[in-house]
């Protein structure tokens, strides 16, 4: 199972050069996810403690929204946990009181968190919790006992039946445990560990597209494997399925427990797919420069929506940015309006027309012939390798086509 890997760097979320904390030697912050088998007992207590945790976090959020709607006051962590603190005194909430309070507080503090990030700008506005979506509870070290690698978790007699895919760097300090749509449950373990630095490697620029996932500098072309397309003859007779139980039924339940699973498997597939490839990228590279796509940008586009969310760009590239860092590589991300597509790579002219069905084409400048794919991915380690040696203000200025010869005129006397 793999673990998701977060670090934190004193740059910003727009940081173009990627470098690893590790290097000088700082400890990093992690996050291991590993699959459980929780026993009848105890998918009971989870599940009415997923049930609490989404009654104070939408009641909370009600609070917030009609504080502000009515009043225009704000409303913020101390305000919902006293909102919490009597709602427990009710006769009609005493269930709260059967299930740890560690996950309450934690939902308030995430929706505070949420709220926060909506104001920054960083996210859109948090949304009411739905009953049939996956459901997560985080608890912090006073609720739960991590010995001798066992996990019990707060008001529970037997630890988890968790399968330990590889060994805790250190005690967690949260746990987070997550039922999915599709049934699977997950427990996130969050550890601070010492990253250990690889050596060597050469430098690599990808071009990121839909007919290969990603064509390398080196001219090695890697194949979109396309997840979604190969298994979307199941989930188009899942779903229909679906449509056809009538609502609120067993079997409308058991229909959406398929759907769930085959959206899964494509998930599922992706990300092992991309964590493969973004491992090999970083230990055979010590410099690594992509483009700074606007994937949300592009998922606007009706064409090829569905292509791009399939390929999964936005999640390569995220994987590359923290396994760089974790690895101690450098992640160059140059602009995205780079002409790296049609930017000779032999003479350095651009402006050259080009549409998608271009495959190949020849620089009329120089008369060199260019793969259109790795022409790009040489443009972007070029472009790379000037900004991580001079900086982000360099200029990565080229030559404009004009249409006319390369070969110097003489001025007419």
């Amino acid at each position: 199972m793999w673990g998701e890997i977060r670090f934190r760097t004193n740059g910003t979320k727009d940081e173009h050069i990627c470098e690893s904390p590790c290097m000088k030697g700082m400890p990093m912050e992690c996050a291991y996810r590993f699959r459980f088998y929780p026993t009848p007992e105890q998918a009971d207590l989870l599940n009415r403690t997923f049930g609490c945790v989404r009654v104070v976090y939408n009641r909370a959020r009600a609070l917030r929204e009609a504080a502000w709607a009515e009043r225009k006051e704000r409303c913020g962590f101390k305000q919902t946990n006293a909102m919490l603190t009597a709602l427990k005194k009710l006769p009609g909430f005493a269930w709260l009181n059967a299930v740890s309070s560690v996950p309450l507080q934690q939902a308030l503090r995430h929706l505070d968190t949420a709220y926060r990030n909506f104001f920054q700008r960083h996210a859109r506005s948090p949304q009411f919790r739905r009953k049939d979506g996956p459901q997560s509870a985080e608890f912090t070290k006073s609720a739960f006992r991590y010995r001798d690698g066992t996990l019990t978790l707060a008001k529970m007699a037997e630890p988890l039946a968790v399968v330990w895919s590889r060994a805790l760097p250190s005690a967690p300090s949260t746990v987070t445990v997550t039922r999915e749509a599709d049934g699977r449950w997950y427990v996130s373990c969050r550890v601070i560990t010492h990253a250990e630095p690889l050596t060597g490697g050469a430098e690599v620029g990808i071009d990121l597209g839909l007919k290969d996932l990603a064509v390398l500098s080196t001219g090695e072309k890697i194949a979109n494997p396309r997840h979604l397309a190969k298994r979307r003859k199941r989930l188009i007779r899942e779903q229909r399925r679906l449509a056809r139980k009538q609502k609120g039924s067993k079997n409308r339940a058991k229909a959406r427990l398929k759907v769930a699973r085959a959206y899964a498997a494509v998930r599922h597939a992706r990300h092992d797919f991309l964590h493969k490839l973004s491992r090999r990228l970083v230990n055979e590279n010590q410099v690594i420069a992509v483009e700074n796509l606007s994937v949300r940008g592009m998922l606007k586009a009706k064409r090829h929506s569905r292509s791009i969310a399939d390929a999964g760009w936005g999640e390569l590239i995220r994987m590359l940015t923290y396994k760089a860092a974790w690895y101690g590589r450098t992640l160059v991300k140059i602009d995205r309006f780079y002409p790296s597509t049609k930017t000779c790579g032999t003479c350095g002219t651009t402006g050259h027309t080009l549409t998608l069905a271009d495959r190949d084409w020849t620089c009329p400048d120089c008369g060199a012939h260019h793969d259109r794919d790795h022409n790009a991915a040489r443009n972007i380690l070029a472009a790379g390798l000037a900004v991580a040696a001079c900086g982000e203000g360099v200029s990565l200025g080229v030559l404009r086509h004009s249409g006319q010869s390369s070969v110097k005129q003489e001025p007419a006397p």
